[in-house]
């Protein structure tokens, strides 16, 4: 048995699963927003209410771990425990309950984000772009097949573009206000993905697969469904319907009001989710990407389960916590 914490900067997420000739049994899946990450953007620190919200969350995740004890348990933080200033005072917390929390790199992150969305794919050797937009930084990750060849990170992601360039729309706001908040945020995100896409060295024509995974990625993809779009598919062309149809000022102007198939809880997301999605579909030429169930923390149970496997060939985590003593 395998259980694997992703502590994101909007949703800390918990899988655990077993496996049984070769074919993953999840155990328990199930993800909770805390917004880690609320004001790190702006402030550079995780706040008193953030690092409450969080610890509630793992006292929960640890009473779950708890009822399904796991011969590995890997605990990772992300893009808000890698930039807030006070980070060390969290990880404190968590370790008292029994979470010796690793704080991955972007880099690392996008290869286990990679891994993830590959373990649902076929293993041909095909070109693939994955796109991982969290709450806090944005991973993109070009490959073949099942191996990845490069990685950038992205200080951008839904949480941190909502307080950078949402925070202050209420429902006095124009449409023009509106319309100014996303040009502008669409701007700053296209001049970062250009240099990405220069990094990654990817053009249209090598690509054969797009997939975009996490939770902006899903909730678009919902939207669209809900839009009569493909399940599970994010167009270009679906997007600009959602503004030019002016539902996405509608969410400002009408407080009750939700886009047909959008949660309550990702209300406030909608508008940098949108703007991140779409600057980067603008600046790789994708006019279709698939969304993909399966993300980081697939990733890290991948990881585990080969290095318990065959160690030997496994990528290792000195964070991974065995019980019977030994160390990853």
């Amino acid at each position: 048995m395998y259980a694997c914490l992703d502590l994101g900067s909007n949703s800390f997420h918990l899988l655990i699963a077993r496996f049984e000739q070769g074919r993953m049994i999840v155990v328990e899946r199930f993800s909770e927003k805390v917004q880690l990450g609320e004001g790190v953007a702006i402030n550079g620190v995780l706040s008193d209410a953030a690092m409450r919200r969080g610890s509630e969350c793992l006292h929960h995740f640890r009473e779950v771990i708890d009822a399904h004890p796991a011969d590995c348990l890997w605990s990772v933080g992300t893009n808000a425990l890698r930039k807030a200033g006070n980070a060390g005072i969290f990880l404190r917390e968590a370790r008292l309950l029994g979470f010796d929390i690793e704080v991955i790199s972007g880099e690392k992150e996008g290869a286990l984000v990679y891994a993830g969305v590959s373990s649902l794919l076929s293993d041909e050797d095909e070109p693939r772009l994955v796109v991982d937009i969290g709450g806090g930084s944005t991973e993109i990750v070009s490959g073949e097949g099942n191996r990845h060849h490069r990685v950038v990170s992205l200080p951008m992601g839904c949480v941190s573009w909502r307080d950078r360039f949402f925070s202050e729309l209420t429902t006095e706001a124009s449409r023009e206000d509106v319309d100014r908040a996303l040009d502008a945020s669409a701007d700053e995100a296209t001049a970062i993905l250009s240099d990405a896409r220069e990094t990654l060295e990817v053009s249209p024509q090598s690509l054969l697969a797009v997939h975009a995974s996490s939770g902006t990625a899903k909730m678009l993809a919902v939207i669209a469904g809900a839009q009569g779009e493909p399940a599970r598919m994010v167009s270009r062309d679906g997007l600009d319907r959602l503004r030019r149809e002016q539902l996405l000022h509608r969410l400002v102007e009408e407080p009750d009001w939700l886009v047909p198939g959008l949660k309550p809880a990702r209300r406030d997301l909608l508008l940098p989710g949108w703007t991140l999605v779409r600057a980067f579909m603008d600046v790789f030429d994708v006019p279709l990407l698939a969304f993909s169930p399966s993300a980081l923390r697939e990733g890290m149970l991948a990881t585990m389960r080969a290095h318990r496997v065959a160690p030997d060939e496994a990528p290792v985590s000195a964070r991974m916590q065995w019980r019977d003593g030994t160390a990853g």
